[in-house]
């Protein structure tokens, strides 16, 4: 098969690669993630796309995500803020692999204190599906294990904050506040979400409402289903709450992830009338690595 590329955004929980043929998406690989690799991610990768190769190699493999980092596929640079789509794709990194050239998307930081990889490609990727994005001043917070709040000014990343609301989360699943015999349920609880957003809203801080998740399955027989969404809502909504002292929200955002994930936080940001747009995270990812289409 000849005019065929890889592109992949290789994470620290999940590689996801996207086989594509004439610029449309034939097929698509997982494997796992780049933090407790085993074995050199190089022999990971091309175990994974061996498949695919069976007949020849890509054009090349785009890459954007952990694939940078200095335990990834080849320590690729953070560009600084403020950063545009030209400023970030010239400082991307190339490499051969096996004869493959291969391209990895450089991270993105704001001073010391704030990095990304993979989310800048989700924003490039964002203001190209929506190019009202690039226009004027917009706030796009982009939900996951470590959330991003960037404020985008016409096209270009001014700066981000980090707040670690799902990594929290997922610490929470294992601690005392929950039931451990009960088992984890397949969906959420819809008033124990309603619950932990009024709760984080109603004064600062959150850290001395976690445990009310433990009491009220004690004190009031609430199942382990209400206090993992309590925990849930409470923690979105106290993620928001920190980041409207800190700066001031506008009347809509716009939300880039998982839509699962992305429809909870937007439940939250309508709890303070804010509206938000969705937009799929990876529909966003490819659409950031196909702006390296134009490279040579």
């Amino acid at each position: 098969m000849s005019d065929w590329r890889i592109l992949g955004d290789w994470g620290s929980s999940r590689l996801r690669l996207w086989r594509l043929h004439a610029g449309e998406i034939t097929d698509q690989r997982e494997g796992p993630g780049i933090v407790g690799l085993c074995r050199p991610p190089a022999d990971v990768l091309l175990e994974t796309i061996a498949p695919w190769c069976e007949h020849g190699a890509p054009e090349r493999l785009t890459l954007c995500g952990m694939a940078g980092a200095r335990e990834g596929l080849g320590d690729t640079p953070y560009a600084p803020c403020p950063l545009d789509a030209t400023q970030w794709k010239r400082l991307s990194r190339r490499l051969s692999l096996k004869g493959m050239r291969v391209q990895i998307a450089a991270g993105c930081a704001h001073g010391t204190n704030e990095v990304m990889r993979g989310e800048e490609t989700q924003l490039f990727g964002a203001m190209t599906i929506w190019p009202e994005l690039r226009a004027g001043k917009q706030l796009v917070v982009l939900p996951g294990t470590h959330s991003k709040w960037v404020w985008l000014e016409d096209g270009t990343i001014r700066r981000f904050r980090t707040m670690l609301t799902g990594e929290l989360f997922a610490l929470l699943q294992t601690s005392s506040l929950l039931k451990a015999r009960e088992p984890s349920p397949a969906a959420g609880d819809t008033a124990g979400f309603a619950d932990g957003i009024a709760e984080a809203l109603d004064s600062p801080g959150i850290i001395g409402k976690l445990f009310a998740a433990r009491a009220r399955q004690l004190r009031e027989n609430r199942s382990a289903s209400w206090a993992r969404s309590y925990l849930s809502g409470l923690l979105i909504a106290g993620e928001i709450a920190e980041m409207r002292a800190a700066a001031s929200l506008p009347g809509r955002l716009t939300l880039v992830g998982d839509a699962t994930l992305c429809t909870l936080y937007a439940r939250a940001f309508a709890a303070l009338d804010v509206t938000s747009a969705i937009l799929d995270g990876q529909t966003s990812a490819l659409a950031g690595l196909k702006l390296f289409d134009s490279d040579d």
